[in-house]
Parts: structure tokens; sequence; C-alpha cells
């Protein structure tokens, strides 16, 4: 009967607490919404025939850190933590043939580095080397048909390694 009371009590504080307004946070998202950080995410570096794909990763990024709820500044000047990617390659593959033996449907794979340092001590926060991932998209005779497929092909496996990428930023800063 002694630990039930215990455990009820226990119950009851936290839930006053909870009413309260207090609530229990990580200690690495106080660094992640203080808006006095200062993040340098430059356009990523790019290895891969797709023209934009180094700013167009940094500006997804950037937006992606912005919704999950990062108040700070992205600048170079006086950065805290520089936010360095590289774009090492885009791969397509056939995944299936038509009737005609043609390309059907093809694979799209991106595969990023990224490096985050924190500026002030030189050191690396997190490293990753062949972050990766993955979409199909379908082709056809129609040039402008299988280029806006793969386009946003292009667009959905950048999607998914941004909401990575941010989704670790979150923890680590």
């Amino acid at each position: 009967m002694g630990r039930r009371a215990a455990c009820a009590l226990a119950v009851v504080v936290m839930l006053a607490a909870v009413g309260c307004g207090y609530h229990l946070q990580g200690g690495g998202a106080t660094r992640f919404s203080d808006p006095s950080v200062r993040v340098d995410v430059s356009p990523f570096a790019n290895d891969s025939p797709e023209a934009d794909a180094g700013p167009y990763f940094a500006a997804r990024l950037r937006e992606e850190l912005r919704k999950t709820g990062f108040r700070g500044t992205f600048s170079s000047a006086g950065a805290d933590y520089l936010v360095e990617g590289k774009l090492r390659r885009i791969r397509e593959d056939i995944f299936s043939h038509a009737a005609d033996r043609f390309a059907l449907e093809n694979r799209l794979s991106v595969v990023v580095d990224i490096r985050v340092v924190e500026v002030t001590r030189g050191r690396v926060l997190w490293k990753e080397a062949g972050l990766s991932e993955t979409a199909s998209y379908f082709s056809g005779s129609d040039a402008q048909y299988t280029e806006a497929n793969r386009r946003a092909a292009f667009e959905v496996a950048a999607r998914r390694l941004v909401l990575r990428i941010a989704q670790t930023l979150r923890v680590i800063l």
C-alpha cells in the first residue's frame, strides 16, 4: 500500500508541475532555439552534373532548420557553427523496362557528405560521408516529361536528405 501511495503522489506532483507550465527540455534544444547563435550554411560543393544542386541543398537545409525551430541567424561572418556539405554524386539506374525495351522507371540516388564544425573550439561535431537517398521516376519518349520527372525525383531525394541532416543538427546544436 505504501508503494502505491508513493507512486500516486509522484504522478500528482508531475501533473501539477505540467499544469503550472513547467516542462522538461533537452539541453541541445536551447542552443538550437537561441536567437544569438550564428550558423554558416554555405552552398554545398557539387561534384554532380546537376548545375544548381549545391545551392539548392543549402537553401533547402536553411528552410528546414527554420521550420524545425532554429531561431538563430545564417551568417558566415562570426559564425558559431559551420555546416559544410558536398554533393558527391547523382546516380541513375534503370529499374524497369517497357515492352519496347526502353527504360520505363528509373531510380535516382543522391549521395552527400556532411560536416559540422564548432568554430570557436575548432572541433568537429558531426561528420558523415556517403549519406544517400533514392527516388524513382518514370521516363518516356517525351524528353520534357522525363526531365520533369527526373527533377521531381531529385527534389524528393534532396528533401529526404535535408530532413535527416536537419534532425541531426537539431540534436547536436
